[in-house]
């Protein structure tokens, strides 16, 4: 047992404690502030990030004894903090908590951001925040409420920011002992190396080459476009597969079919314009635009979207691919796979069995739609546009089954 003497939140603290006890156990048993979280307790979830001497570290891999007269703050000693004051309302307008479990170590990291990186971008925010882990909001919140006090700093300074980031500096640039053996540290930048042919003239080498760069491109592009969340589903049509492709092609044509659009302005190749969607208490229009590509003679068309809502700063993409089949000379069937992510609050919805089955019915319902244009063309007036609302999906998936487990029609 070791006896401790360190200051935690401005207040002098002694406490014994062992040598193996770590910080975030000593915060939270012994010193009674269980604001400081425990995640995966191996420094991978930040959950536990907290400052020691100002800077953030990881509470549940730092022994509590090597911290011997420094200074902690955690998450119950930021009164006081100017950075704080404003990420906390950030945080609070920009939706950035939910569960709020991941929140003290997400603070933390976020002050130190906003100190060590006055100029970040959105892309170098996303690359900080990389070790710290959130399960609820899909970061956007989390992001845009860092950017938002980085812009607010910019353009109107704070003399107590300047000042804590003067000292930053100050401290960073303090010459540090060590032994006369050691030897500099070489960082390195993560990069993806495509291989390329070699001039030896060796083909078996070329093509391993090839294959490498083959491999690598494929990478690329399950990495960019298998992420998320993958639908499929069908629907027959009683008109020939030439009749449904000639529709298929048209963007615009099947854009408004899609439940929910509302198609505002086209081009050839491309339609912009909104999707309606209510998620019980939380309504969301996302504004966005797709694009369509076609294989004439696989029958196959891939319709490419991505778009925003205002309110909530949820984003979502999706890749929808069709394919047609004859089934005979008169009737078509349609094999529908969605591949679709959601960013911000609404992802903690994009993964339920719910928002499955809500999609395999939106399929069911534009299949409908465009058996409805494809009858009647000469009235081709824009369906309705109202939110879709997987609640009342819910009730009737639970009413189908009810009546399926009694034999009823």
């Amino acid at each position: 047992m070791n006896t401790l003497t360190l200051t935690v939140n401005g207040q002098s603290i002694q406490k014994t404690v062992s040598d193996r006890t770590h910080l975030g156990d000593f915060l939270r048993d012994v010193v009674q502030l269980t604001g400081t979280h425990l995640g995966c307790e191996h420094g991978v979830c930040g959950a536990c990030t907290v400052l020691l001497d100002g800077e953030p570290v990881r509470a549940c891999i730092t022994y509590a004894v090597a911290c011997q007269g420094r200074a902690i703050t955690t998450i119950e000693g930021y009164e006081s903090d100017p950075v704080m004051a404003r990420l906390r309302a950030a945080f609070s307008v920009h939706h950035a908590l939910q569960c709020g479990y991941c929140t003290p170590g997400m603070l933390a990291t976020a002050r130190d951001i906003i100190l060590r990186l006055p100029q970040a971008d959105e892309q170098r925010v996303r690359i900080e925040l990389a070790g710290n882990l959130c399960r609820c909001t899909g970061y956007m919140g989390i992001v845009s409420a860092i950017l938002a006090v980085l812009q607010d700093l910019r353009a109107e300074p704070d003399v107590q920011v300047q000042a804590l980031r003067t000292a930053m500096t100050k401290r960073v640039a303090q010459p540090v002992a060590r032994p006369e053996a050691a030897q500099d540290f070489m960082s390195f930048e993560a990069k993806r190396q495509i291989a390329q042919a070699p001039d030896s003239g060796d083909p078996l080498a070329a093509r391993a080459a090839t294959v490498g760069s083959d491999s690598a491109r494929q990478a690329d592009h399950q990495e960019g476009r298998q992420k998320g969340t993958k639908v499929s589903a069908s629907f027959d049509l009683p008109f020939g597969v030439d009749e449904v492709w000639t529709f298929m092609s048209d963007l615009k044509a099947v854009a408004s079919c899609l439940p929910g659009a509302q198609v505002e302005s086209e081009t050839l190749e491309q339609v912009a314009g909104k999707i309606a969607i209510k998620f019980g208490p939380m309504s969301a229009t996302f504004k966005g635009s797709a694009t369509i590509e076609r294989d004439a003679a696989q029958r196959v068309a891939v319709l490419k979207g991505t778009g925003q809502d205002s309110v909530s700063q949820s984003r979502a993409t999706g890749d929808v691919r069709y394919q047609l089949e004859v089934l005979s000379a008169s009737s078509t069937r349609v094999a529908v796979e969605l591949l679709y992510t959601l960013q911000g609050p609404l992802a903690q919805f994009s993964r339920s069995g719910l928002v499955q089955e809500f999609v395999r019915r939106m399929v069911a319902d534009f299949g409908r739609n465009v058996t409805q244009r494809l009858t009647q063309p000469e009235a081709a007036e824009p369906f309705e546009t109202q939110a879709i609302n997987p609640v009342s999906v819910l009730f009737s998936i639970l009413w189908q089954k009810i009546k399926n487990l009694f034999g009823l029609r």
